[in-house]
């Protein structure tokens, strides 16, 4: 052991020489134009090797798994070599470029153009700079391990603090060890309010921090500050401790205003958190749920990483099996911390754990595809971009929702049989991976479940039935051991399905009118509804239905009124193919709501309170 400690310090200590022997790459980023939107960027890179150097713009970004052309927004690119002589640029592809003719300093400028502040793009106005690093900077091929360092230009001019996870260097410098760290360093320039606390880590203190862009008062921030307090030590009880920031400070970036478009993007000290609002004063419990799911990855994903994002890949889309972990068990976690800060009552919760179940009981994805196959959909469904419609009512579910409710089914598992917590599972997986940074695939968690439940036969069990496979857990047991009832929405009411489903373009395919010749669907019907069933699809035109003619989707309620399971009703419709008519069979919705033993009138027992309570209640101490 002394023999290998001593040959891998001898290793390290040859690598932060060569480091220290390659001078850093330099960018220099300023906003002569930020009232049209532009930035200009400058990047030099001394040591640049000779020949033919290739530069290129990001296709993807850490915490999104879709491909996104940043290099669309870019222009005016040039180049220069040693006493500045023009370099001649070729451009290879749409976003890759070979520098000819290179000497020992290159330096490239272009103009960055950015118009939409959200997690993923640059947003920049005379207002603030809103910088996410793949949208923002070129990179050079074959140089990622070299050092880097940002210069922000133009901060007082425009009144603006700067804020960012890089390590500052003084005198608007911030710094990177490499490519990979600067790419997942969002950085914000804005006359930000800032609310600072310290935490004590188990003797080590960290520093946590909320930068919020907003018209709300100092006292407003302040105020949001000590509720998220809050939130953050509920969430350090799960693990036990909070990751060792890197510089000493984890940041919340906050950009609210309507101009905005709402997102949350978890990195590895910080998270960008955007939301449409006019201010964070009187929407603060909306701003906390995105808060409370973006800090719950600085553990999940930033450091419990899935070894299928190792490292990651910004000239194509990241493809991962794991994303039912790694977002849906963090979606389980936002939601139930709140529960436990005191920030949602139990009736509350009883609607987002009827979410859950829905989605893994009632969705065509989850009677598909696995949650490990529904994460692979990533790489089309997060925030992709494209124009023709899809069909993901019948052939995909949110790996969020999917894998949220995979959580939900493990954590009262763990305690009804094994007097364990998916708390303790956590503490389990962020041991073995996260705090040492250890990669992990599917049979690493399942190999950890094995080892917190002594069962290895259980942790095989469930990962073949629910993680690999389409089964589902007996949600309605389950949830009558906290107290509460699983029951159908609408009992004895008729139900022709969805109306309208999801659509194409990125829509969430609400039903609209014909244009005064009826009613249209825009989105698809679902497979297996009675609606689907009696052939009618996204653009047909309902007319009539149970002999009342129909004009819009409130008529078509109408008609369902008063109906039963198993009555039938004749439907007219047309479409591109002519008029038609057909009969619809109705059913029972499917669909469930959760609701407490009490509102259920029903005996709620000693040992289910205090299994809720457990489940439930703070675990700060």
């Amino acid at each position: 052991m002394k023999k290998l400690f001593t040959l891998a310090a001898a290793s390290l200590l040859a690598a932060s020489v060569f480091a220290q022997k390659q001078k850093a790459i330099y960018y220099t980023i300023s906003f002569p134009n930020a009232i049209h939107h532009e930035a200009e960027i400058l990047l030099t890179i001394p040591q640049a090797p000779g020949g033919a150097l290739k530069v290129r713009m990001s296709r993807s970004s850490p915490g999104r798994y879709a491909t996104h052309e940043f290099g669309k927004n870019i222009y005016n690119l040039k180049a220069t070599g040693a006493d500045n002589a023009p370099l001649v640029i070729k451009q290879l592809e749409g976003d890759l470029y070979e520098v000819q003719g290179t000497g020992e300093t290159v330096k490239i400028t272009y103009t960055l153009f950015g118009n939409w502040t959200d997690g993923t793009y640059a947003g920049i106005d005379a207002s603030h700079a809103h910088l996410n690093m793949p949208a923002s900077i070129m990179w050079a091929e074959g140089q990622d391990d070299r050092p880097i360092r940002v210069q922000f230009n133009d901060a007082d001019k425009y009144g603006w603090k700067i804020i960012t996870q890089l390590k500052n260097e003084g005198d608007g410098v911030y710094s990177a060890p490499n490519l990979q760290y600067l790419m997942d360093s969002p950085t914000e320039l804005s006359a930000s309010k800032i609310n600072s606390w310290t935490v004590d880590n188990n003797g080590k203190p960290e520093k946590v921090s909320i930068a919020v862009h907003s018209d709300d008062n100092q006292a407003v921030i302040d105020g949001f500050g000590k509720m998220v307090q809050k939130m953050v030590l509920e969430e350090k009880a799960v693990f036990g401790e909070l990751p060792a920031y890197d510089y000493g400070e984890y940041v919340f970036l906050d950009d609210v205003h309507p101009t905005t478009s709402g997102d949350g993007m978890e990195h590895r000290n910080s998270t960008i958190i955007v939301q449409p609002i006019n201010k964070v004063e009187g929407n603060e419990s909306r701003l906390l749920s995105t808060f409370s799911h973006e800090y719950f990855h600085s553990w999940n994903v930033k450091r419990i990483r899935p070894k299928s994002l190792e490292p990651f890949n910004f000239t194509h889309a990241n493809m991962s099996s794991e994303l039912w972990f790694a977002e849906g068990f963090t979606q389980y976690y936002g939601d139930l911390v709140l529960e436990r800060s005191g920030f949602r009552t139990v009736d509350d919760y009883t609607r987002t754990l009827a979410g859950l179940i829905n989605q893994a009981v009632n969705t065509q994805g989850a009677a598909k595809y696995s949650p490990a196959e529904a994460s692979r959909y990533a790489v089309f469904a997060d925030a992709g971009v494209s124009i023709d419609p899809n069909n993901q009512t019948n052939m995909f579910t949110s790996y969020y929702t999917y894998g949220g409710a995979t959580a939900l089914a493990l954590d009262l598992r763990l305690r009804s049989e094994f007097n364990l917590t998916l708390d303790d599972y956590m503490r389990q997986v962020w041991l073995a991976r996260g705090k040492v940074m250890r990669p992990y695939t599917i049979a690493d968690l399942q190999t950890d479940l094995g080892t917190l439940t002594k069962s290895a036969k259980f942790a095989a069990d469930f990962f073949k039935r629910y993680i690999n496979g389409t089964e589902k857990n007996n949600y309605e047991a389950l949830l009558a051991k906290a107290g509460f009832v699983l029951q159908r929405v609408q009992p004895g009411k008729g139900w022709a399905g969805p109306i309208g489903g999801a659509g194409g373009r990125g829509r969430s395919g609400q039903a609209r009118t014909g244009d005064g010749e009826g009613f249209a669907l825009q989105g698809n019907t679902t497979a297996g509804t009675p609606i689907y069933k009696a052939g009618i699809d996204a653009g047909d035109i309902i007319t009539k239905a149970d002999g009342k003619d129909i004009k819009d989707a409130a008529a078509f309620t109408d008609a369902l009124a008063n109906k039963k399971p198993g009555d039938k009703i004749t439907v007219t419709f047309k479409n591109r193919a002519g008029e038609h008519e057909t009969v619809i069979a109705l059913e029972e919705n499917p669909n469930y709501e959760v609701v407490t033993f009490e509102k259920a009138s029903k005996q709620l027992t000693k040992e289910q309170q205090d299994f809720r309570d457990k489940w439930l209640s703070s675990k700060v101490k």
